[in-house]
């Protein structure tokens, strides 16, 4: 009786130790698996980044080509067969082929509407590192510019502003270092350009959903898609949509634009101090009427309204000896005015009619050539000016000089795509030769505009053909010199823009060619 009694107990203790093995393998085994989709998602995401950082490689080589080359291949601006959905990891199965798609903010009855596939001027933008030089056009020119934005008030565009601008006196709804060094933890105002759009969270009043808008929840770290909600900020109208991206959408640090010639030659600087060599330079890219009166005007100024429109300068050699006293504003100075000039062995000055005549299609002829070769610039890139042809209606009613009913005719009669717009919307002036402006207005605008920008922002999404993981990078270009150099690189994959990857597949939805305003 006992043996058989210990052998039932053997018998016992071998099937629950079996159990025991039993499920300490389904562990192990649940665990591999678990481990083995895990590696399988970051592998999916690590190659859906790569993928993101082919897109800005491919965007960083294509602005390194000549305009003329990028605009052969279809454009920077919305250009579905050369930024959707590009093929960077073939394979078998579509699930398994990587591609990148380049997306950038469409535009709609003058409100956010979709994306189209391409790249994003930043110059469309208000440059926060410039935005004080307003000021010297209009009176609160710079506040005026902040105020165009959705949801900004008074107090924080003028604590904006006093945490931007050099002095220690705030505004009359404004903060300076007082109200900071009362805070826990205390700081100080920059007083100075920001580093980062970002810093203005730092300002008085300034929250993360004015800044961010939607994203502000995805921003702070909930996640992607986080504040995607119902589309509503408070305190902000936003049934446009216009805020979807807060402030950000329309601000920034990095806009500059090159002061370079097609050819990759410095542009030349019509208020360089050796006239000879100004001359010498005019001289070979404009001409000899054109070299002479421009720099007799730097010798004499302005003497009022020009009596004889294009009339040539007499010949002979101008009297270098004689020294600049007249600077130039902007090549819009040189039109319709008169000057003097003393010629080498004449005993007296010279009246010199300008070759530059206000009738605006002479001025459709030489102001293009005018823009392409000269600058009044010494600096390598100009900081700050607004595209106008790719500003939205927030941003251009800002601009110095600009009313709404002209941002209203500015964007009724521009075209966004500069790959079809005429060769005249290539240059700033096109609302001057238009008629869109007269000649007094152009001349306010002219040092807070132009038509196109030298620094690009790409948002790059790498994603697999049918969905899945997906990357989302966000970059900055600076091609106002060769090669193109990177300003900012961030992934922002955690944004609700990730999302849209699904549809950028090989079969995915095409972008239209054209975009209204």
């Amino acid at each position: 009786m006992k043996s058989r009694r210990r052998t039932g107990v053997i018998l016992i203790l071998v099937l629950v130790l079996v159990a025991i093995l039993a499920l300490c393998s389904l562990g192990f085994s649940e665990r591999m698996l678990t481990e083995r989709r895990a590696t399988q998602i970051i592998g999916r995401r690590m190659q859906a980044r790569v993928s993101a950082e082919s897109g800005v490689e491919m965007a960083r080589l294509f602005l390194d080509r000549s305009s003329n080359d990028q605009d052969e291949v279809g454009g920077w601006y919305d250009n579905p067969q050369r930024w959707r959905g590009v093929l960077v990891a073939d394979d078998g199965l579509p699930r398994d082929r990587g591609r990148f798609t380049l997306v950038a903010p469409r535009l709609e009855n003058r409100a956010p509407a979709g994306i189209r596939y391409g790249l994003e001027d930043e110059s469309a933008r208000i440059n926060l590192c410039t935005i004080l030089k307003a000021d010297q056009a209009v009176t609160d020119g710079a506040k005026k510019m902040l105020m165009a934005l959705p949801g900004m008030t008074d107090a924080i565009a003028d604590a904006i502003l006093d945490w931007i601008d050099a002095d220690s006196t705030p505004r009359p709804q404004g903060a300076e270092a007082d109200y900071y060094a009362a805070l826990t933890p205390s700081y100080a105002p920059r007083n100075g350009p920001p580093v980062t759009i970002e810093e203005l969270l730092l300002v008085r009043g300034v929250t993360p959903q004015l800044l961010f808008g939607l994203d502000a929840a995805a921003m702070a770290g909930g996640g992607a898609g986080a504040g995607a909600g119902n589309g509503a900020i408070e305190g902000v109208d936003n049934s446009d949509g216009s805020m979807n991206h807060g402030w950000a959408a329309y601000l920034t640090v990095y806009s500059r634009e090159s002061t370079l010639r097609a050819d990759g030659t410095p542009k030349i600087n019509l208020n360089g101090s050796d006239l000879k060599k100004l001359y010498d330079a005019l001289q070979k890219a404009v001409g000899a009427d054109w070299a002479t009166f421009i720099v007799a005007y730097r010798q004499g100024g302005s003497q009022g309204s020009s009596s004889g429109a294009n009339a040539v300068a007499p010949a002979g050699q101008l009297d270098f000896s004689q020294k600049a006293t007249a600077t130039i504003a902007s090549v819009l100075d040189l039109i319709g005015v008169k000057t003097s000039a003393k010629f080498q062995g004449a005993k007296t000055k010279t009246v010199l009619n300008s070759p530059f005549s206000e009738d605006r299609s002479a001025m459709s002829t030489y102001l293009p050539k005018l823009l392409d070769n000269t600058t009044v610039s010494a600096e390598a890139v100009i900081r700050g000016r607004i595209n106008i042809n790719q500003a939205s209606w927030l941003v251009l009613q800002g601009i110095p000089g600009m009313t709404i009913d002209l941002a209203n005719e500015i964007i009724a009669k521009r075209t966004l795509d500069p790959t079809v717009a005429g060769a005249a919307h290539r240059y700033e002036t096109w609302i001057l030769t238009e008629g869109i402006v007269p000649l007094a207005t152009m001349k306010t605008m002219l040092p807070f505009v132009n038509a196109g920008g030298s620094v690009y922002r790409v948002q790059s999404i790498g994603h697999f053909e049918e969905g899945g993981s997906s990357a989302h990078l966000e970059v900055l270009l600076d091609a106002s010199k060769r090669p193109t150099n990177v300003l900012l690189w961030r992934d922002v994959s955690h944004l609700s823009l990730g999302g849209l990857a699904e549809g950028f597949g090989g079969s995915g939805p095409q972008a239209s060619g054209a975009e209204k305003n």
